[in-house]
């Protein structure tokens, strides 16, 4: 039972990132059709960003309340309802009221799934099931452009979203009593599938509705007050800005910078992506040897000598692509490394609400570093591009190892 839970899960992550890149594959469509300016994307994904930032700081007190399956398949549930409205609409402003429960549900869930595959399962389902979300967010696009080469047009291309998010739902809901199973070996309770999980569970003595309902919903003010909180909570926004503003901004810099066409910088830019989820998948066949915070450190040398990269002056432009690519390996262990150390750094019964906000950290780098970046370089040069990425790493860099001498973690070298 315990592996068909896994299974569930990694469909669920697969489903969670289709929806994510919809939007940018498809704007230039909606636009026209909305009689929209382009720019006012921003409007959309901004509405998005903000509930999500508020859905993952009320999951540790929603997860307490009505435990992580519940809490995952009412979030998807949300989303999926968000995304069938995209696909009846015709009206931007509309469009950005639905926005409010496409947040909710997206905060939720990656909060609610990512804290309970920390507690209860290793660092390398962690890795590849943010994967395994890559996955999903890169076949999120083909759905849509084959919609729109159907001449079906960009509601069909939510629609077909919105059913396979629908099916996610009714998965969910199935599922619930294996979530309770699941919490029931996590306290040790003796069944079948104890000898089948993973151990996780075990070791941080937590489980869903059991001891996590002993204690009260921490919120900021709690989490806050916890030694190293703070730290990695900043490590995290440095994490998510570097990750988004490279996404982001790569083809602006090769063409603006580097002089590239434009069709080719979109290309070379995709790289970045697919050098995430690849390392994510190789990363988790190296967490089986290597430990979390090794992973870590691992991905920021990494990250760090990707940057150093893009300065070199190599024929074809050769060191930006090599560059993009080295970043992109570097970013996969970060992310799913750190939240897995959040129940080991801080204590299972913490952990829910560390992520949560961990999760509106990352939505606040995400927001607000790359539109920075933007007037940045609008204003300066594209070309300090690697050296805006820089300073966030050093900084990541830095709170990782106050995190690490805080915490004391026990998986620390």
């Amino acid at each position: 039972m315990a592996s068909l839970l896994l299974a569930v899960i990694y469909v669920a992550f697969i489903s969670l990132g289709l929806p994510d890149s919809l939007l940018g594959s498809a704007w230039p469509t909606m636009s026209q059709d909305l009689n929209v300016p382009v720019a006012w994307a921003g409007g959309i994904s901004a509405v998005i960003s903000m509930f999500t930032i508020v859905s993952a700081l009320l999951s540790d007190r929603m997860t307490l309340k009505f435990g992580a399956g519940k809490v995952t398949a009412v979030s998807v549930a949300l989303t999926a309802a968000a995304l069938a409205g995209f696909s009846v609409t015709s009206n931007y402003w509309v469009l950005l009221a639905i926005a409010i429960p496409y947040g909710l549900g997206a905060g939720g869930v990656d909060a609610a799934l990512n804290n309970y595959v920390a507690i209860h399962y290793e660092s390398r389902h962690m890795s590849w099931l943010h994967c395994m979300w890559g996955v999903g967010a890169s076949v999120g696009p083909y759905i849509m452009g084959y919609a729109l080469s159907q001449g079906q047009g960009w509601p069909w291309g939510y629609r077909y979203i919105a059913i396979l998010q629908v099916m996610l739902t009714v998965i969910l809901v199935l599922s619930l009593p294996l979530w309770k199973k699941r919490g029931a070996i996590a306290v040790g309770e003796s069944t079948d599938d104890t000898a089948s999980s993973d151990g996780n569970a075990e070791r941080f003595g937590t489980a869903e509705g059991v001891s996590v309902a002993e204690r009260k919903p921490l919120g900021v003010a709690g989490v806050l007050a916890i030694r190293g909180a703070k730290e990695i909570l900043v490590m995290f926004f440095c994490y998510c800005a570097v990750e988004s503003t490279a996404g982001l901004w790569a083809s602006s810099y090769m063409v603006m910078h580097s002089g590239i066409d434009k069709i080719t910088a979109a290309s070379w830019a995709s790289l970045f992506y697919v050098g995430i989820t690849v390392g994510r998948a190789l990363s988790g066949f190296l967490t089986m040897r290597f430990k979390d915070p090794v992973m870590i450190r691992l991905g920021q040398v990494l990250v760090f000598a990707g940057i150093l990269t893009m300065f070199v002056p190599l024929p074809h432009h050769l060191g930006v692509v090599v560059g993009l690519v080295v970043i992109g390996f570097g970013c996969a262990p970060i992310y799913p490394c750190v939240i897995h150390a959040t129940p080991n750094n801080f204590g299972a019964e913490n952990s829910g609400a560390i992520i949560g906000i961990q999760m509106a950290s990352a939505y606040i780098g995400t927001t607000f570093i790359p539109p920075i970046f933007g007037i940045l370089g609008n204003s300066i040069g594209f070309f300090i591009l690697p050296l805006y990425l820089l300073v966030f790493v050093a900084l990541m860099i830095t709170m990782v190892e106050v995190t690490f001498r805080i915490t004391k973690n026990r998986n620390s070298l």
